[in-house]
């Protein structure tokens, strides 16, 4: 007989309502949530480690971005931390000359000297940090661009391969995180800065007035800051325990509002019961802030209990030195202003120091993803590829998705000559897509090669084997532009003529959506925007193909022209008469010249073809024209071909070509 396990001990922070819906905790598998518990791991003590060189970070960046502004910003700060010493100082003098015998009137003249020197020290330290600001604001945003764009820059050039590999992604994402932490992480390093030499000034005048008020200092600034850290601490332990729990309160709340959804919501009742989960939770979170908030006063509480013994304690001891002569009234004065300084400035560096920590995290993924994906870049220049080859031609090629054993593609050999019309069918998972994204480029065959006639694309420039490309996916890339962009976007150093646009227009049969639109060409393809609107898939596939033939009879750089046309599916959301048309037009680009891979399911597109490859399990299983494949009468072509008609009632569409081959097969 066999024992059930023990069940796991139930997580009491989980709400019975996560656990009913979601299993437990909702926790994201994505790259930006993979440092939320590190601040919980690590001591204060080991951030302080870390300080110098996450300030050295800082000033890298900074300095890369705009020196100018870098050099503004340390400036003002060390001139505030000098105006701050010299205040300190200054008062010092000034209530030396106070309290010394004499008039009145004696006293304020020999003090009036000091007492300016202290508001001219404050107001030179008002200006220093206006002008920090501003340099602060200036270096900031400039900081983030600069980081944004070197990192969408490599991001925009690594090889697709590693686009899909799970544990690059999840770096890219983080990265893209680390984008924004760099202005982050600029404006928290000020903070630092500023409140590190704030100490370090009050600290020394401190040691030269008495080398015993220093520990005073000490004494009454720890509490503050161990109060700073220890509510820092349980603020973040409970965002980080109960995070999963607001996501999974934000999953309810946008399931009742978003289109998607609603019917269900509404016709099943749905609403209701999401409503009560949600409630539920929503309850559980208030008690939470309810919780954190008393342990926060308890904690404030105790600090500020512990900062006024230190203070009163630290008192006593400077009335008894002045009492028994050992210091002078004056610098016991001066030793109050200079310690309550210190500590605002102890309290301030432990809050900013968490911040600047955390995002230097994000900021560290940042730099490796740089690196990283300098390392899988699609490498620049090599053998120049022929304009307009003749045949191009696989060998043998074989190809295996990362992380996976079963090959996508095995010993595929076959060619492709110039201005033909060439045909890839088969299952879903044959290979099709995966083949048309090797002859394009993006990816490269693990054996095998191909030539384009006798040029290796593997040691050609990429660069222009994409230029000489043109491609219609089926889930092809809906841009949130306008259709003028949508249409240009392939080629958009053409944007400027007119008549490259209506010739696309006209190809793709795209005029009456235009015009159906209250702002033409300039329409927002984005709902949700104003202005905007929503396109049908039929819609999309027009400017799908208005997008390919505006590229594929355009130059690229170096005036190279597009050769080879692939479309994949190109037909999937039309109509049956509006598929024809579009077949027919496909058929117009092989007429003028261009080479066109041809996938799609819809196999009576592919009698017209100029020859037909099957593909099955990544292999190449049978291959000829329409006429030699369907005279095979144990063929996988013919047999599909024949399913199909079949489920079509026998109304499957006939081209020119196929028509004589089933009059006499009938």
């Amino acid at each position: 007989m066999k024992t059930r396990p023990p069940e796991p001990e139930p997580d009491e922070s989980v709400s019975a309502s996560e656990q009913f819906l979601f299993g437990g905790r909702l926790r994201y598998d994505y790259s930006f949530a993979s440092h939320e518990q590190t601040m919980l791991r690590i001591s204060f003590i080991a951030v302080a480690r870390q300080i110098p060189g996450l300030l050295r970070t800082a000033l890298r960046l900074g300095w890369q971005a705009d020196r100018t502004a870098l050099t503004a910003v340390a400036a003002a700060e060390i001139g505030r931390a000098l105006a701050a010493a010299f205040g300190l100082l200054a008062t010092n003098r000034a209530l030396t000359s106070l309290f010394a015998p004499g008039s009145a009137d004696q006293l304020l003249r020999a003090a009036l000297p000091a007492a300016l020197a202290v508001g001219g020290a404050s107001a030179l330290s008002a200006i220093l940090a206006i002008a920090s600001s501003w340099a602060g604001d200036r270096l900031e945003p400039k900081t983030e661009r600069a980081a944004t764009v070197a990192f969408l820059g490599r991001a925009a050039r690594v090889e697709l391969a590693s686009l899909e590999d799970p544990e690059f992604s999840r770096l890219v994402e983080s990265a893209r995180f680390g984008t924004s932490a760099v202005r982050r992480l600029i404006s928290q390093s000020i903070s630092v800065l500023t409140a590190l030499l704030g100490l370090v000034a009050a600290g020394g005048v401190l040691l030269t007035l008495d080398p015993v008020l220093l520990p005073m200092l000490v004494l009454i600034a720890a509490p503050k800051g161990w109060g700073a850290v220890r509510s820092a601490r349980r603020r973040y332990g409970s965002v980080m325990a109960w995070l999963q729990h607001h996501r999974a309160a934000a999953i309810l709340a946008q399931l009742i509002t978003q289109p998607h959804s609603a019917p269900e919501v509404r016709v099943h009742a749905i609403g209701p019961f999401i409503l009560g989960h949600y409630t539920a939770m929503a309850e559980a979170s208030e008690q939470e802030q309810n919780r954190l908030a008393r342990a926060a006063a308890g904690t404030s509480a105790l600090a500020s209990a512990m900062s006024g013994l230190a203070s009163a304690a630290t008192f006593a001891v400077l009335g008894w030195l002045v009492h028994d002569g050992q210091m002078a009234l004056a610098v016991a004065g001066t030793a109050v202003v200079g310690i309550r300084t210190g500590a605002t400035d102890i309290t301030s560096l432990v809050r900013t120091a968490n911040g600047l920590y955390e995002e230097a995290l994000f900021v560290a993924d940042l730099e490796r993803l740089q690196r990283e994906a300098e390392r899988r870049a699609i490498p620049t220049g090599g053998t120049d590829l022929p304009h307009r080859p003749d045949v191009i031609t696989l060998e043998d090629v074989g190809f295996t998705y990362p992380g996976r054993s079963i090959p996508a593609l095995s010993g595929l050999t076959l060619t492709i000559p110039r201005g033909q019309v060439v045909a890839l069918v088969g299952d879903n998972g044959s290979g099709k897509s995966t083949l048309a994204k090797i002859l394009c480029g993006l990816y490269l065959p693990d054996t095998g090669r191909i030539l384009w006639d006798s040029t290796d694309t593997a040691d050609a420039d990429r660069d222009q084997l994409f230029s000489s490309v043109a491609v219609l996916e089926q889930d092809f890339q809906r841009w949130p532009f306008t259709l003028r962009a949508n249409v240009l976007v392939g080629r958009p150093k053409h944007g400027n003529d007119p008549a490259l646009l209506k010739r696309a227009a006209d190809y793709a049969d795209l005029h009456p959506i235009v015009e159906a639109q209250d702002n033409g060409w300039d329409t927002l393809a984005a709902r949700g925007f104003q202005g905007g609107v929503q396109l049908s898939g039929g819609q999309w596939q027009r400017v799908g193909m208005a997008r390919t033939h505006h590229r594929a009879t355009t130059e690229g750089p170096g005036g190279r022209a597009t050769h080879l046309v692939i479309a994949d599916e190109p037909t999937s959301a039309l109509d049956a008469q509006s598929e024809v048309a579009a077949f027919a037009r496909i058929r117009e680009l092989a007429d003028q010249g261009l080479t066109v891979i041809l996938i799609t399911h819809r196999l009576a597109a592919t009698a017209d073809a100029d020859h037909i490859y099957v593909l099955h399990q990544g292999r190449l299983t049978e291959h000829g024209t329409h006429t030699e494949l369907m005279a095979d009468p144990g063929g996988r072509y013919r047999a599909s071909y024949l399913l199909m008609g079949s489920e079509a009632g026998g109304s499957l569409p006939t081209s020119r070509s196929q028509r004589p081959f089933l009059e006499s097969a009938a």
